[in-house]
């Protein structure tokens, strides 16, 4: 397993970056719009890892702007963690023998979603190449938010 970043929600691209950039001195290592999504993602890492977040794009800070404005409140603006896994379905399936409710399975063989037991938002990503779909993920649906 090796991290990979935490997602933070913004409200102004500007003013954030003043504070984790200028003020913090995190450097943005790189950015992307998503026009259908209408969000920007800019991934930020402190000045020792940038060499190690462009090669292996860990570990980062990911600021995410909706284009539409949006009120966060109840820890809305905090996102989730990421971390890259060997085997999404094998991890996948010992969360699940354990009692851990898979709230976005990974029918794709790449992504998958759980909590902990405090409600924190994991990102599970498969390393490399996404597996092939299988059963019971492909069909699996989603359960609750994450």
């Amino acid at each position: 397993m090796r991290y990979l970043h935490t997602m933070v929600r913004i409200k102004d691209i500007d003013e954030s970056l003043h504070f984790y950039c200028d003020l913090l001195g995190l450097k943005e290592v790189r950015r992307k719009d998503n026009e259908k999504g209408r969000f920007t993602l800019i991934f930020l890492a402190a000045p020792e890892d940038t060499e190690s977040s462009q090669q292996v794009q860990a570990p980062e800070l990911e600021l995410t702007w909706n284009w539409d404005p949006e009120e966060y409140d109840g820890g809305r603006n905090f996102g989730h963690l990421a971390y890259r896994v060997d085997d999404i379905y094998a991890l996948c399936q010992k969360l699940m023998d354990n009692g851990v409710t898979i709230n976005r399975p990974p029918r794709d063989g790449h992504m998958a979603f759980v909590k902990s037991p405090d409600g924190i938002s994991f990102e599970l990503l498969q390393a490399g190449d996404a597996l092939s779909p299988q059963e019971p993920w492909a069909s699996m649906e989603n359960t609750g938010s994450w």
